[in-house]
């Protein structure tokens, strides 16, 4: 699985977010907190703002906070309100390829691969992984020799 940057830094300030769920956090805080450039984080801000997963406070004690509790905010929506779907090949969502040939059966191991992807994502909070208590699921493939 390929995350782009923007990708990184929206979980990142997310996860900064959450885990100072008292008080609004500015751009340039969350940047410098995470060592993220500023330049690209306030756009990033706008589009988890669109996709409700942050609201926005104006003024002096303004910037940035969760929309919602962290514990109900999961890493795929932060990923899909960033990049919209989770598995896509050339921009189209696997189920409506068409593939011919000796590929015919290959829209099928994309569509696998999305719902391991979604296993994981759609189980894992913000709360989660800043408590350290990930899923069982996520556990027991940390243990695997393969991880």
């Amino acid at each position: 699985m390929r995350l782009p940057n923007r990708t990184d830094y929206a979980i990142r300030a997310s996860l900064e977010l959450a885990a100072n769920p008292d008080q609004a956090i500015t751009v340039a805080e969350i940047a410098r907190k995470q060592r993220i450039p500023v330049r690209y984080l306030g756009a990033i801000m706008t589009q988890l703002r669109k996709a409700g997963i942050v609201e926005a406070k104006r003024g002096p004690d303004g910037g940035y906070r969760l929309a919602k509790s962290a514990s109900k905010i999961m890493l795929a929506d932060v990923i899909r309100a960033i990049d919209g779907a989770l598995t896509e090949v050339g921009g189209a969502r696997p189920e409506n390829l068409k593939y011919i040939g000796s590929a015919n059966g290959l829209a099928q191991v994309w569509i696998a691969i999305r719902a391991a992807e979604r296993q994981i994502l759609d189980q894992v909070s913000l709360a989660s992984v800043i408590s350290g208590k990930l899923p069982r699921t996520v556990q027991s493939l940390l243990k695997s020799p393969r991880a």
